[in-house]
């Protein structure tokens, strides 16, 4: 019976993985035509280059979730560990990019990073790879 439910909480949960990766995509096309006209707008006028920088970031910020569910699939349902630091270490990046105007925040988000990235190498080191 509980094998069963869980079961059926399994199938509800991939088909609302596959829902949220369709939406990603649809995102991610409408981002990269936003990413288009801004950077052809940005071609004639200079103040416009931290917009695009941050339209490019949240385009991988997308990317990098499709690639999770996409591993997610191909791991036999199982979310890798790494990608999630790998997303985390992206998104205080895009943070240091759009927002560092204080610098103690941009001094905690780099000790942020180094901390992801210690424990990537930890990841890396001693949990199994997919």
């Amino acid at each position: 019976m509980l094998e069963k439910i869980a079961n059926y909480l399994l199938i509800i949960k991939n088909i609302a993985l596959i829902i949220v990766a369709i939406f990603l995509c649809i995102v991610l096309f409408v981002e990269a035509w936003a990413i288009a006209k801004l950077a052809i707008q940005t071609f004639h006028n200079d103040n416009e280059h931290y917009n695009i920088v941050e339209k490019i970031i949240y385009f991988f910020l997308y990317f990098e979730f499709i690639a999770l569910i996409i591993k997610y699939f191909k791991n036999n349902f199982h979310f890798p560990l790494r990608y999630f630091i790998y997303i985390g270490i992206t998104a205080i990046i895009r943070l240091i990019i759009v927002d560092h105007d204080i610098a103690i925040n941009v001094l905690i988000w780099g000790s942020t990073i180094l901390v992801l990235s210690i424990s990537l190498a930890i990841v890396n080191r001693f949990v199994k790879h997919d």
